[in-house]
């Protein structure tokens, strides 16, 4: 294959996933949905071949379960899943705690950004606006992975925070949002560290993971009492499968920041992190 195939094939497989994960944080994809390549490359007039490969890059980010013969199916985590990210990313954080000058470098000059990240991800938890909510919430938590030495938890937290969204959304449609369920504490940790007051960091990170565990405690004993169904017992919403069309949805942060123009293929919006 000459290059410029290469690159073509490349950049449909990271557009393709991308627009798929943005259809299952936004809960157009409902946890339980399946789905074939074909069914895929059909809905984007692709071959099939990008196609397999975002799903199967899809899978490995623990979004998708893929079965030989059924094809592919949204991940539906329960809350014990939803437990266990929150309290890996815990024990991980503290790790980097431990060590903080080898194991964190703040760049002063990149606060700014992730400031107006935090001041968007609360006025949208605030004003109830769970899909403009995701995406600032993923970009502060990534630009604030940035400051991680190591790439591979950079890389391994971001999963997780992406996992903890796709288990809440469901969730959040259903039950509505509060301060119960959301995180507020962005600015606070962004003006800690602006400060290089490790202490105080380390007190929010603490806050929002025992945010994340009281919550997942609440929905353990609704469970137990019965009340309210699970997520794959909401109400049908229209979803890409259900229609020839690609998906024509706008990514909800393209009225504050434009990205320019994308390579023709399917729609890329940037993927949306974590407040719940």
């Amino acid at each position: 294959m000459s290059p410029s195939g290469g690159v073509t094939r490349n950049t449909l497989r990271q557009q393709i996933a991308d627009a798929l994960r943005d259809e299952v944080l936004a809960g157009r994809l409902p946890p339980g949905r399946e789905f074939t390549v074909k069914q895929i490359a059909e809905q984007y007039g692709v071959s099939a071949t990008p196609v397999r490969e975002a799903l199967f890059d899809l899978s490995a980010q623990g979004l998708l379960a893929s079965d030989q013969h059924r094809g592919f199916q949204v991940r539906e985590f329960t809350v014990a899943d939803y437990r266990a990210m929150a309290e890996a990313r815990a024990l991980v954080v503290e790790g980097l705690f431990r060590n903080y000058a080898e194991g964190v470098a703040v760049r002063p000059e990149g606060l700014a950004s992730i400031r107006r990240r935090a001041a968007e991800a609360v006025r949208a938890a605030k004003g109830g606006d769970l899909d403009v909510l995701i995406g600032y919430d993923l970009r502060f938590w990534r630009e604030l992975g940035q400051f991680v030495r190591n790439p591979y938890i950079a890389d391994f937290l971001a999963r997780l925070r992406v996992q903890a969204w796709v288990f809440a959304v469901h969730r959040l449609r259903r039950d509505g949002m509060d301060e119960g369920v959301l995180w507020f504490g962005h600015e606070e940790l962004v003006d800690a560290l602006s400060r290089s007051d490790h202490e105080q960091v380390r007190a929010a990170m603490h806050s929002y993971y025992a945010h994340a565990l009281a919550w997942a405690d609440r929905l353990e004993a609704r469970a137990s009492e019965g009340d309210g169904p699970g997520p794959s017992d909401s109400p049908d919403s229209p979803h890409p499968l259900d229609s020839p069309d690609p998906p024509d949805s706008q990514d909800p942060l393209d009225s504050q920041e434009s990205r320019g123009s994308a390579p023709e293929g399917p729609k890329a919006p940037e993927s949306p992190g974590h407040c719940a």
